[in-house]
């Protein structure tokens, strides 16, 4: 087995890192919120955010060596925000839904 991709931040570069990758749906239903990992130490951390009608479904993902936690929250009148960072490109966040 490969050692794990850890910097992964969409379906289009895991296909491009993970040749054998099977994707059924809409890979990218998840937005990435924000990620930091390092390959040397082993770690990954992630925020991944789901919309949906009445507000946000958010999962935290930490990863270290070949043991992963996760937590999930629904979070309710909010939506996910597309902006951009002028160094880093896109940037989301979680902000208020306006009905």
């Amino acid at each position: 087995m490969n050692e794990k991709t850890l910097s992964n931040t969409s379906i289009r570069a895991a296909k491009k890192a993970v040749p054998d990758i099977k994707v059924v749906g809409d890979g990218d239903t998840w937005k990435l919120i924000c990620k930091a990992s390092s390959k040397s130490e082993g770690w990954m951390k992630s925020t991944k955010a789901m919309d949906v009608d009445t507000g946000v479904v958010i999962q935290v993902t930490t990863q270290q060596g070949d043991h992963v936690a996760e937590a999930l929250v629904f979070v309710p009148g909010v939506r996910i925000i597309d902006g951009c960072h002028p160094d880093e490109g896109i940037e989301r966040r979680i902000g208020k839904r306006v009905i």
